[in-house]
């Protein structure tokens, strides 16, 4: 199980300097809007992951009118205390476990595991294709260190496969045997991200199916189709059949960063289908079948964050999530809500409750 023990924050987001304890575990951050919930949150999944939750670039996270950051965060990993720290400055980040530096930030990824759930992940069921791949690829890539490396290779020499086929536009035939050492690369490491993605979605979804039922009390039927053109050809063959096209629109048109996963109802696409109550329903169950995937496949219990979920759900929907994570197989779980009268409601008196009142 991993466990943080303690935060500090210097110029994140809206944080000059602070220092948060965390001594049970279930820990439930309270306050009113823009007090800094979500972001203590976020700073707890950047120690994880190394970047952040909500924002894609670096200068929303540092606190306005700053030009730097410090998070640092000590968790019992293992039976033994590990410091982390996150330093960014001079428009570089630095990344630390123990007093060591990484060379590379990605050593980092799947040492620290967490979860997160907040209100805009509904977007992983209505948008489109690229957020439910990243959805596959942050699992797999936390929990397989090789898909890790094969999806960095792929995605490298995808670029450059790209620049490629701008190149002919632009300068005439270059050279083709470098096309073809492209082609290897990407046959290589796409196949292998191909079969670890069918493996991932077989052993996925029945978990998946198990949560929706608990939060949604049954009675219907969910699934997911995991769709890939390397389940009609080969790789290689679509990168020489295809070549003309690819050349036309000046990228690779063909190949596993195409896939898309399909999230049914009732044998029908969700997206379309489903109403409010069950897509919220079935987007628990996919984080909480995140969850237990991790906790299987990493031999620990990652960190559980919940953003502003009661403001969300329904009162069935709450208890039952309410239900599941008060199960000890959770490990430790961090809440954010407005109100300490709901938080104080929902856990009885026995429940290994701390709050953080910002």
């Amino acid at each position: 199980m991993i466990l943080l023990r303690k935060i500090s924050l210097y110029q994140f987001r809206n944080y000059e300097t602070a220092s948060f304890s965390f001594d049970k575990r279930i820990t439930c951050i309270t306050g009113k809007n823009g007090s800094g919930k979500t972001n203590l949150l976020d700073a707890i999944y950047t120690l994880c992951y190394t970047k952040s939750y909500f924002s894609a670039t670096i200068q929303p996270t540092v606190m306005q009118g700053k030009d730097a950051y410090r998070i640092e965060g000590s968790f019992k990993h293992r039976d033994k205390e590990e410091l982390v720290s996150c330093i960014y400055r001079n428009a570089k980040k630095e990344l630390s476990c123990g007093g060591i530096a990484y060379e590379k930030q990605s050593e980092h990824i799947g040492k620290f595991a967490a979860v997160m759930i907040a209100p805009d992940d509904i977007e992983l069921i209505n948008e489109g294709s690229e957020l439910r791949r990243k959805f596959i690829d942050g699992i797999l890539g936390q929990s397989d260190r090789p898909y890790l490396e094969a999806l960095l290779q792929y995605q490298k020499v995808l670029a450059q496969r790209n620049a490629w086929l701008k190149m002919y536009d632009t300068n005439g035939r270059p050279d083709a045997a470098q096309l073809d050492y492209y082609n290897s690369l990407l046959a290589r490491s796409g196949s292998y991200l191909f079969e670890c993605r069918q493996a991932f979605t077989r052993a996925f979804l029945p978990v998946l199916q198990q949560y929706y039922a608990l939060l949604s009390g049954g009675g219907e039927q969910v699934s997911m189709q995991y769709q890939s053109d390397l389940n009609q050809h080969s790789l290689p063959y679509w990168l020489s059949e295809h070549l003309q096209h690819d050349i036309r629109y000046q990228r690779t048109l063909r190949g596993i960063h195409k896939d898309e996963l399909v999230f049914l109802l009732d044998g029908n696409p969700l997206k379309a289908y489903g109403s409010q109550g069950q897509k919220k329903s079935f987007l628990f169950s996919l984080k909480l079948a995140q969850f237990a995937y991790l906790r299987s496949n990493m031999q620990q219990s990652p960190l559980l964050l919940l953003d502003d979920v009661f403001e969300k759900l329904d009162q069935q929907r709450m208890e039952a999530l309410l239900h599941i994570i008060g199960d000890d197989m959770f490990g430790q779980v961090v809440i954010t809500d407005t109100h300490d009268s709901r938080i104080n409601e929902a856990f009885d008196a026995e429940a290994p409750v701390s709050f953080i009142r910002l």
